[in-house]
């Protein structure tokens, strides 16, 4: 009798992070629901029921200035260290890093771009309108307070409302918007509301933000995460889009590859008339090579001829000496 082998919990996790062999069929994508809408509805009348409250300095101001005189970090200065640490979950930079690792990982194994993109759309409306609320209203911080009990309101600052919660509040709950079943989609948005309440509260122990600029944040921040079911058209056609882009590139590729390698034929340039008739009427003279390959001056072996160079003379005689042929004659 033949047994399967028992997976282990380990064995398991590794099977998790394969990669799937294909896109899921069923990818549970949000629509904009009428709850939803109801929501964010509910969530635009806070966002505006807290700006006109600090607007015309009414209570949540008053509120502000006895938390910033309560001085929280000195209040309770063992926990310092801790809130130092934790308000790094609120930064953009790290947090964006983090969380687009864990989505570029599922984009991988689940062959699909919604989630990077997804990401990306929520930043892209973090930035815009988080940063033009930000400049618009320019509210001073607590450390650059100038009118004990004022608002602070367009004073050339920054503050209002809080980056850090709207921050933590886009990049935290994104996880889960993306969410593949309703429990985790549960369970993450109830984590992802504490973390980004706790990050919210650790700027104002901290003293950087007034306690209405972290309850616009967190108003900001939500309210995109309700309004993605919007955009999720535009993100399956720009999903679409670089597919496509990928699948030409390819193609390219693969016929740059295996096209064969043909050499350019040569263009031969007749010459113009005059060029002609000069040809025509002057010939080069015929160049005589020799027959044999061409030596150099150093590797020929010197010839001596046969016999003396000397032309041919009559018979000399050394002096001093008679010849015998000569016939002596007396006196």
């Amino acid at each position: 009798m033949r047994t399967e082998p028992k997976l282990t919990r380990l064995d398991r996790v590794f099977a998790r992070l394969d990669r799937e062999p294909e896109r899921p069929a069923h990818i549970d994508v949000p629509k904009m629901s009428r709850h939803r809408i109801v929501l964010f509805a509910a969530t635009l009348a806070f966002y505006g029921a807290i700006v006109w409250a600090v607007i015309i300095t009414s209570w949540l101001v008053r509120l502000d200035w006895q938390v910033m005189f309560f001085r929280p970090y000195q209040q309770w200065s063992e926990i310092h260290w801790f809130v130092d640490y934790y308000v790094v979950l609120g930064q953009r930079g790290p947090t964006a890093v983090m969380v687009a690792a864990w989505l570029g990982w599922r984009s991988w194994r689940q062959h699909t771009l919604r989630p990077l993109l997804a990401l990306g759309v929520s930043l892209l409306l973090l930035n815009v309108t988080v940063g033009a609320a930000k400049y618009g209203m320019g509210r001073l911080g607590p450390h650059y307070a100038t009118v004990i009990g004022s608002n602070e309101m367009w004073r050339g600052g920054d503050i209002f409302p809080s980056g850090h919660t709207a921050n933590a509040v886009v990049t935290w709950g994104i996880l889960a918007y993306l969410a593949s079943t309703p429990r985790a989609r549960r369970w993450l948005s109830a984590v992802s509301a504490v973390t980004s309440l706790g990050v919210g509260m650790a700027t104002v122990y901290l003293g950087t933000h007034w306690l209405s600029d972290v309850l616009l944040g967190w108003a900001a921040g939500l309210l995109i995460l309700l309004a993605l079911p919007w955009f999720e058209p535009l993100i399956a056609r720009s999903e679409e889009r670089i597919f496509d882009l990928r699948d030409r590139w390819r193609e390219r590729r693969s016929r740059a590859a295996t096209a064969p390698v043909s050499t350019p034929p040569v263009v031969v340039t007749p010459l113009p008339a005059d060029r002609e008739d000069v040809a025509a009427r002057s010939p080069r003279a015929p160049v005589y090579l020799a027959p044999g390959p061409h030596t150099a001056r150093s590797e020929r072996t010197p010839i001596t001829p046969a016999g003396s160079r000397r032309p041919p003379q009559p018979e000399r005689h050394p002096r001093g000496s008679t010849s015998s042929a000569r016939p002596i004659t007396g006196g």
